[in-house]
């Protein structure tokens, strides 16, 4: 099995919107992602609207059908509507993706930074998953790598988890990670005993991507934004998505 590609385009918005206007163009960035060869598209659009904002999904999804690709959409389905964020819901209902992933992040988050957790209530997340699994989406829960109780996630209806891989990125920048891609390995080997497909996403890079596929098996997908976006500033993103796909094929 090949591990995807997704590519998240959030950073690209969070330069236009620094600035106000249309540029750079998300749509135009996320066409050239695809065009590159990439597997998907992954937004977050949050409430503050500091990253995507919900005016980018329709025509980022109308791409993701021209291209025959998936667009997932990431977010927190607890967050209540206000003005410009009429929730994550209702987001999906309008342009449903082929995969949602829910995200326990707050508002004041500046990026996702853990995942949840199964030993406490879980009914509420029970029905948001059976409410997004209703819209015909694919639901993968964000989860830490070593979570207690993965089996649980399974039960709740979610189709896949995704690993919350930032502290195997800050392990791999130290120079032993072994301790931590024991922990994703271990946790992608149970949420597959479970039944559960295995995503994984968050400060991965070029650098660190190698190593985590060799050392996890059965990775289906992997959403980057942050480092791909950041090293196409120099090599643009024609080349930086080709040099993830390289890696992914090294290790399919």
């Amino acid at each position: 099995m090949s591990t995807r590609l997704s590519v998240n385009v959030n950073k690209v918005a969070v330069l236009r919107n620094s600035r106000g206007g249309g540029e750079p163009d998300v749509i135009a960035a996320a066409r050239a992602c695809l065009e590159a060869g990439a597997h998907g598209i992954t937004v977050h659009p949050r409430p503050d609207r500091r990253h995507v904002v919900a005016e980018d999904l329709p025509p980022l999804a109308a791409l993701a059908g021209r291209f025959g690709v998936e667009l997932n959409v990431e977010g927190n389905p607890f967050a209540p509507p206000r003005a410009g964020y009429p929730g994550l819901l209702a987001l999906c209902a309008q342009v449903r993706p082929a995969q949602v992933t829910l995200v326990p992040d707050g508002d004041g988050q500046l990026t996702s930074d853990h995942g949840f957790a199964f030993d406490g209530d879980t009914a509420a997340l029970a029905g948001q998953v059976a409410a997004f699994a209703a819209l015909g989406c694919r639901v993968s829960l964000f989860v830490d790598a070593g979570v207690a109780g993965l089996e649980h996630a399974a039960a709740l209806g979610a189709h896949r988890i995704e690993i919350y891989t930032g502290p195997y990125a800050e392990a791999f920048a130290t120079g032993d990670a072994r301790s931590a891609l024991a922990a994703c390995a271990d946790t992608a080997r149970r949420a597959q005993a479970a039944g559960l497909g295995t995503n994984a996403g968050h400060d991965l890079s070029q650098a660190n991507l190698g190593a985590f596929l060799a050392a996890v098996p059965g990775v289906q997908e992997v959403s980057i934004g942050h480092a791909l976006i950041g090293e196409a500033l120099y090599a643009g993103l024609d080349a930086t998505v080709r040099g993830y796909l390289a890696i992914l094929a090294r290790h399919a």
